[in-house]
């Protein structure tokens, strides 16, 4: 026996009724959306289903509420592609934004005085130079990325703080004339506490992700190690995913993916 058709509950279909007005451009960026009274009128539902709906889509992201204001169009969340190493500067702008940057530290340091594992991943000697920078992303003037990298000095060895304002990404292909192959990365669900809430101007415990990745010249050798914070309100994540695959697993964990090529 066929199981019996489920219709889809009521606030689904509206959900998707309001969601394909915000993304068909009917209501821009900034603008007062629909109230619950007028949601209710449009299509014919009660209160506490527009109430939820609403809420719905608050929560992804696509409408801000403003209390004793109102509930507004919110601006495109700046988008993670998986699959290639992007620019953040070319992230911001693909998504109408103005990027900025702020260089909050910029040294050069002796592994010898690194304590963690940065020096074994880029697989440098004591006797090596390394850069260490710290930057904050901004699009329109919204900090949305807390950075921190190491670099192996070798490889740009002229690089200055003012370079570090531009996407480095540019700097080191386009003046070093450098190949970069890709990097592998690790994505982490984290709360954002203290200094770093600040810093991105969050609350205390708000929702992040923690990056961490080494990138890789052509020919597999390590230039950077970072450990990245980005405000979990600001970026989606976009990936295409191949065919059904078995699982793979490596000492109980699953494998981490690779992020591919420039």
């Amino acid at each position: 026996m066929f199981p019996a058709i489920v219709k889809e509950p009521i606030y689904h279909q509206l959900n998707s009724h309001l969601r394909r007005l915000i993304t068909s451009g009917a209501y821009p960026v900034g603008a007062k959306f629909l109230t619950e009274r007028q949601i209710c009128e449009k299509f014919g539902i009660s209160r506490a289903t527009a109430n939820k709906a609403l809420s719905n889509l608050v929560s992804e992201g696509l409408l801000e509420f403003r209390k004793g204001v109102g509930t507004f169009v919110k601006a495109r969340a700046l988008d993670y592609n998986l699959h290639a190493l992007v620019s953040f500067t070319e992230e911001a702008i693909a998504a109408g934004k103005h990027p900025s940057t702020r260089v909050l530290h910029f040294s050069k340091v002796s592994p010898r005085n690194v304590l963690d594992e940065v020096p074994q991943l880029l697989q440098v000697g004591p006797d090596s130079l390394l850069y260490y920078v710290e930057r904050l992303r901004l699009a329109d003037d919204v900090p949305v990325i807390l950075e921190r990298r190491y670099i192996v000095a070798e490889y740009c060895p002229d690089l200055t703080r003012a370079d570090l304002a531009k996407s480095l990404y540019r700097v080191w292909t386009d003046r070093y004339q450098l190949s970069i192959e890709g990097a592998d990365e690790r994505i982490r669900a984290v709360n954002l506490r203290g200094a770093e809430a600040r810093a991105l101007r969050v609350r205390d415990g708000a929702a992040g992700l923690l990056i961490s990745s080494v990138g890789y010249l052509t020919g597999g050798k390590p230039l950077w190690t970072e450990r990245t914070l980005y405000r979990g309100d600001a970026y989606e994540f976009h990936s295409r995913l191949g065919g059904i695959q078995p699982a793979r697993y490596a000492q109980g964990r699953f494998l981490e993916t690779e992020r591919g090529s420039v």
